[in-house]
């Protein structure tokens, strides 16, 4: 797939950011095309679950109508292109599966957060939900105590860490305080400082 345009179908702010921000990070050759959620309608006006049926964010596009959807296959995809090892561990290494183990640890974090941002969520529901959190948040700060590098996994840092920052970040529009995770709140500031984030974010308009 190397030399070919991709297009990130992106929401601003959404899990999606973390796959923007590791195409920046990668310096691959890409675009991008805005999605709205709640009309399922891209920019230039398409329907947007002909594209993901699921009507979620990210759908990466890797060849003229082929599409790839769900955070741990785009974000292990992009991975795949890049020159770096840490974020393309050779293919059947253990290291390979920790990354593909803590990208699907990140999307735990990601199904206890995102539901939050659901219109006229029950109070029972949320209060739920804000017990699973801790306990997520608690599992993350663990993880980090345990880091030499500050990141995720020992490579330093990967695309588990660009996609765990966007879902940190989540806390802040959800006012969910999360100063007694310390080591998380550092994770999400840091990754979130790279130039790479930072281009992003500018891109999505959100700075």
């Amino acid at each position: 797939m190397k030399g070919v345009t991709m297009k990130l179908y992106y929401s601003p702010g959404a899990c999606s950011l973390a796959a923007h921000i590791m195409l920046n990070e990668t310096g691959l050759t890409h675009t991008l095309e805005q999605v709205n959620l709640k009309e399922k309608r891209t920019t230039s006006n398409i329907d947007y679950t002909t594209i993901n049926p699921r009507g979620a964010v990210p759908a990466l596009e890797i060849a003229p109508g082929v599409v790839l959807t769900q955070n741990v296959a785009v974000l292990t995809f992009i991975g795949q292109q890049a020159s770096s090892t840490a974020f393309h561990p050779a293919p059947n290494s253990l290291e390979f599966f920790r990354l593909l183990e803590i990208l699907g640890f990140c999307e735990d974090v990601h199904g206890a957060i995102g539901p939050l941002f659901a219109p006229d969520l029950p109070e029972a529901t949320r209060e739920r939900l804000q017990s699973v959190i801790q306990r997520r948040l608690t599992q993350v700060e663990a993880i980090l105590a345990k880091s030499t590098t500050g990141y995720l996994l020992p490579v330093g840092f990967t695309q588990a860490d660009a996609l765990m920052a966007v879902i940190l970040n989540w806390t802040t529009p959800l006012k969910i305080d999360i100063s007694a995770y310390p080591k998380a709140s550092t994770l999400r500031d840091t990754v979130l400082a790279r130039p790479a984030a930072q281009k992003a974010l500018k891109e999505e308009g959100l700075i």
